[in-house]
């Protein structure tokens, strides 16, 4: 399942990035990636640990919290601190699949994080670069997504994905990974479905026994198929 998730950032917190980014010391990309990933992989990311990668990632993750699509998409157990790309001059990153298991090195402790789902935040517009199109490939075939600044993809992380060479401009992005209380997709996407349904039947101002009957199935299912 992918899911499109809007406006995740607002103007203000953009622009903070765009100031924070334009001045950050941007290093290979390759670091993060498996031996595999790394062999496609020509791209700038911020080293994990610094200054602006803690500010910003703290930005996205305290957005993430306020966000009801988000949460009601991926149901997260662990956010991997987000961590920040850009793409430019012809860069791109060939076609991989995303390590299954990240660590959360924050703190004193290494907190081992299943990846269950791949993030991609948008940080600026799609008329500023060329190129730069994340294409995803599932069971339904192939998807390209290119957002609006501060929209979001979420995206099953055991998808085959690529990122488009980009070039004119530069495309810059945060990404990361979650994993989720629900750890089959197809639960999930069901879980999504019927939570969506309630909020709706609620603004149809729907008989409240239907509603609760409707909102107990989910968090019974919810209680059935969580991995915690």
């Amino acid at each position: 399942m992918l899911l499109h998730v809007p406006e995740v950032l607002n103007a203000d917190e953009l622009a903070q990035c765009r100031r924070r980014l334009a001045q950050a010391p941007w290093g290979d990309g390759r670091v993060t990636a498996g031996h595999q990933s790394a062999l496609a992989k020509h791209n700038l990311q911020l080293p994990e640990g610094c200054a602006e990668t803690e500010e910003l990632g703290a930005l996205v993750e305290a957005a993430l919290a306020r966000n009801t699509t988000f949460f009601a998409g991926a149901l997260p157990r662990h956010i991997f601190p987000p961590l920040f790309n850009c793409y430019r001059g012809g860069q791109s990153f060939g076609m991989h699949i995303d390590n299954a298991i990240r660590y959360d090195r924050r703190g004193d402790t290494s907190v081992p994080v299943r990846t269950d789902l791949s993030a991609t935040l948008f940080l600026n517009d799609p008329e500023e670069y060329d190129g730069g199109d994340l294409v995803i490939d599932d069971t339904y075939g192939s998807h390209t997504v290119k957002l609006a600044a501060g929209d979001m993809i979420l995206y099953p992380a055991s998808s085959l994905h690529r990122v488009e060479p980009v070039t004119r401009g530069e495309r810059v992005a945060a990404f990361f990974w979650i994993q989720s209380l629900v750890r089959d997709e197809a639960q999930r996407r069901l879980l999504l479905e019927l939570d969506i349904s309630i909020q709706s039947l609620g603004q149809a101002n729907a008989p409240q026994a239907d509603v609760l009957r409707l909102t107990g199935v989910y968090h019974n299912l919810l209680r059935a198929w969580s991995a915690t």
